[in-house]
């Protein structure tokens, strides 16, 4: 074996049974052999060497390419031992701290996301087929962080949630004009849409999802309330009573919050409310994974608080609610890994083997971010005016409450209407 990698994992590996077989079909033993066990096979001399001196970047490139396997275990048993091994960060050794601090250095070239850039970024993770989505998401297609109230919620209960919990803080009048900022495959505007009955206009820069979020608009009579568009926010010149952007700031990048925050403040009328998901870092600033920016989500960013919040007074906004969602985006991640590996022959069967062994890492260091390392979700809440919401936060729930009672009317509506129409063509 690698003598920098023996020595790393002789350090690290303190508590759990990690077996690592070398390139030369040595196996060697680390830990006390409580817990899981965990089996990791090198299949060539350089993947132990790449890993030990890069191991952010090279375990799931390494992994994707083949060139490791797992005898025993997986990804996530893996990823669970390293970090409840080590703590929020793995990165310990001088030199993997060291290219840490390049990253960083160097992340606000690696984000540069004019409005081509940004285009050309998000084709490359959103334009992928909409089959593979399908393997994973819930049936709305929502693809950000759900809300698990209450805490044993399914997956399409907690997004349904979560639509909720948004809806609610944007106190959405009837016919009030909403620009989604990143509409995904239009579940939010859809749903501001259907049961507020506002007028909601979407934009994404992917095409995948344009076509998509406008056939559901129109297969739900809802294409006169419910529009979106293949551009670029910054794009916008109408202004709006509510703004909404839900899992869309993190492909921003760190440059540019302040021309995001600008853009908001001419977007958003002078008594109106937006309201900002994202996730953001517990632990300050830092640079986005090597991974998940090389493989995943070219351009993007996830920020801490402490960036955000300047840009937000610069503006000359006022922040009227922070909430913060800790382990929901960990238990969403839960659920949309193991969708995915229950029908991972059919992800296969779309593009191979590599991409489905990229897919995995992804899901799953993903979830270990969010449930041993420092990511969370942030909602703020932004008014040009203070006076914009009530002076409590009760009316967050009383509205959630009521929306929770127009979710079950309208369902019982759907069925007894699908149920007609049966009746009818028998």
């Amino acid at each position: 074996m690698n003598t920098m990698l023996r020595a790393v994992l002789t350090r690290m590996i303190k508590a759990g049974d990690l077996t690592v077989t070398d390139a030369d079909g040595n196996r060697h033993q680390f830990g006390d052999k409580t817990g899981v066990p965990v089996h990791i096979r090198f299949n060539n001399r350089q993947a132990e060497r790449a890993v030990v001196l890069d191991p952010e970047l090279k375990v799931g490139e390494c992994f994707m390419d083949g060139d490791i396997d797992f005898v025993e275990g997986d990804v996530y048993s893996f990823l669970q031992l390293v970090f409840e091994n080590t703590g929020p960060t793995a990165a310990t050794e001088p030199w993997m701290k060291m290219i840490g601090r390049m990253r960083v250095l160097l992340r606000r070239f690696q984000q540069m996301n004019t409005i081509a850039r940004s285009s050309r970024n998000i084709k490359s993770h959103y334009d992928l087929s909409g089959e593979l989505y399908d393997l994973f998401l819930d049936p709305d297609k929502q693809y950000s962080c759900a809300y698990f109230d209450p805490p044993n919620a399914t997956l399409a209960e907690a997004q349904l949630a979560k639509k909720r919990h948004i809806a609610a803080k944007l106190l959405v009048r009837e016919g009030d004009k909403v620009l989604d900022i990143g509409c995904g495959w239009g579940g939010m505007g859809l749903y501001l849409a259907r049961h507020l009955k506002a007028n909601v206009t979407g934009v994404t820069l992917s095409e995948e999802q344009y076509g998509i979020a406008n056939k559901r608009a129109e297969e739900e009579g809802l294409a006169d309330r419910a529009k979106f568009l293949l551009t670029d926010y910054r794009s916008i010149h109408d202004r709006f009573d509510r703004l909404v952007s839900v899992g869309m700031f993190e492909h921003v990048g760190v440059g540019h919050f302040g021309e995001y925050f600008q853009h908001v403040a001419r977007l958003l009328k002078p008594d109106g409310i937006f309201l900002l998901h994202s996730i953001g870092r517990a632990d300050g600033p830092g640079a986005t994974n090597p991974f998940i920016r090389k493989y995943i989500f070219p351009g993007g960013y996830i920020p801490a608080l402490s960036e955000v919040l300047p840009h937000i007074e610069k503006a000359g906004l006022y922040v009227t609610d922070i909430e913060i969602l800790r382990l929901h985006y960990a238990e969403t991640l839960k659920a949309w890994r193991e969708a995915f590996i229950a029908r991972r022959d059919e992800a296969k069967a779309l593009y191979d083997e590599r991409f489905c062994r990229m897919w995995e890492f992804y899901l799953a260091a993903s979830e270990s971010a969010f449930r041993w390392q420092n990511m969370m979700v942030f909602h703020i809440q932004i008014a040009h005016r203070q006076d914009a919401v009530p002076l409590t936060r009760s009316y967050i729930e009383a509205e959630e409450k009521r929306l929770k009672r127009l979710d079950s009317a309208l369902r019982i509506a759907n069925s007894e209407e699908t149920a007609g129409k049966c009746s009818m063509q028998a």
